[in-house]
């Protein structure tokens, strides 16, 4: 795709990935991309580069602009694989005088790509640097996600390169916020942050507070995945701080496996129960949910209820497998339960149980138990176990 200009001598140069459908973990059915942005000042000067694969279609779309050897630096501002797999090809290629990054952003390159003669300039929070008429800020971001992580600030236009903040994983042939549907571009970014950036909610609150304190004025966003932000920044960021809060809303997610159904049937009870006292709910059957829906789910929830049969004295695995993923990204503010059928011992609902209160969540009623398929009797009491979870939502 060729170079879109963001702002003035300003460019995307980034590539669009159709193609990827996981993402160490996280789903991703509608591709995304890999932003760089170039700015054509006095220093010309290169914002992060792209997943190795796509190094050719990097320098392609830079030709466009200008040739690749003219670019005096490069600001790495974030050196996991998909935003630097190609920097040892596009650094022999340009040649630049300087490569900035943060001090642990040069340990994570050495680390990762053993270059000790690439020109290496670190830089600190607060520190400038001058491209000519343009100049650019820099905010460390450490463990946003990564401890090298940081954010570029181009002053005069006002433009914050956030990296691997603010972003979706959506491939779209559309590179701002107001070419698309915002319901659903907000879909992607809170997916985005559920299933990536949840576990930090701390420090992205302590980063809008460090950027309100800077006083920085911010007109657009640009990260280093998805659209960018030019019509409505303010949304993605009250949207961050929102869900760094962990806010909860009256709302479960009740996620399960089933062997033969007589979970699915507590679980969709549960639901009723839950409906009859005017909680939303989502019903999650993990064979046909992927666990990062699940959690984009989670991320706004009050509540979270977990079904599983009981498999070789123990959980069923899908159930383990969403269990140990979401304990990664530490939910904070749920009350939850855990419910499930059986045949002859019945452990999940104990072991479940046990995995919820290790996550520091409040167990809201005791474990639900069902000796293999529920009677109406039993399905009443999954009702009524439902109504009660509700009723610890309060009113919202």
């Amino acid at each position: 795709m060729k170079p879109v200009e963001i702002k003035d001598s300003v460019y995307w140069v980034g590539v669009i990935d159709w193609n990827i459908r996981d993402f160490h973990g996280y789903s991703t059915p509608a591709g995304t991309t890999y932003n760089a942005y170039l700015v054509m000042d006095d220093k010309i000067t290169l914002f992060d580069t792209v997943k190795k694969p796509f190094k050719r279609a990097l320098l392609e779309n830079i030709r466009a602009l200008i040739d690749p050897r003219k670019i005096d630096y490069v600001v790495v501002n974030h050196v996991e694989m998909d935003h630097s797999g190609s920097i040892p090809e596009v650094l022999d290629e340009i040649q630049p005088e300087k490569v900035f990054c943060s001090a642990m952003g040069k340990n994570a390159l050495l680390e990762h790509y053993h270059r000790e003669d690439w020109p290496y300039e670190v830089v600190e929070s607060g520190q400038t640097l001058s491209l000519g008429k343009k100049t650019v800020q820099f905010l460390e971001t450490r463990m946003l996600h990564w401890p090298d992580s940081m954010f570029s600030y181009l002053q005069e236009d006002q433009l914050l390169i956030s990296s691997d903040g603010f972003g979706q994983h959506w491939a779209t042939s559309e590179r701002f916020d107001d070419e698309v549907n915002l319901e659903i571009l907000m879909h992607h970014a809170s997916k985005y942050y559920a299933n990536i950036l949840l576990l930090y909610s701390p420090l992205v609150q302590k980063l809008l507070g460090t950027v309100q304190e800077a006083g920085l004025k911010i007109d657009m966003i640009a990260p280093d995945h998805g659209l960018i932000w030019r019509s409505s920044p303010e949304k993605i960021l009250q949207a961050y701080d929102a869900w760094s809060r962990q806010k909860a809303q009256r709302k479960a997610v009740v996620f399960y496996d089933t062997m033969w159904e007589s979970t699915e049937k507590m679980a969709e009870a549960i639901g009723d129960g839950l409906r009859q006292e005017g909680v939303q709910y989502r019903l999650c059957n993990l064979k046909v949910t992927h666990r990062s829906d699940v959690m984009t789910e989670i991320l706004d929830a009050g509540a979270v209820l977990v079904g599983s049969s009981t498999l070789n004295n123990g959980m069923m695995p899908g159930v383990a497998d969403m269990l140990c993923y979401m304990k990664g990204l530490r939910p904070a503010n749920k009350v939850a339960g855990a419910f499930g059928s059986y045949g002859w011992s019945g452990e999940a609902v104990k072991l479940v149980t046990a995995a919820l209160e290790e996550m520091k969540m409040e167990i809201a009623e005791p474990g639900l138990r069902v000796k293999f398929a529920p009677t109406h009797e039993d399905l009443q009491g999954c009702v009524e176990w439902g109504k009660k979870i509700a009723r610890k939502l309060g009113n919202g």
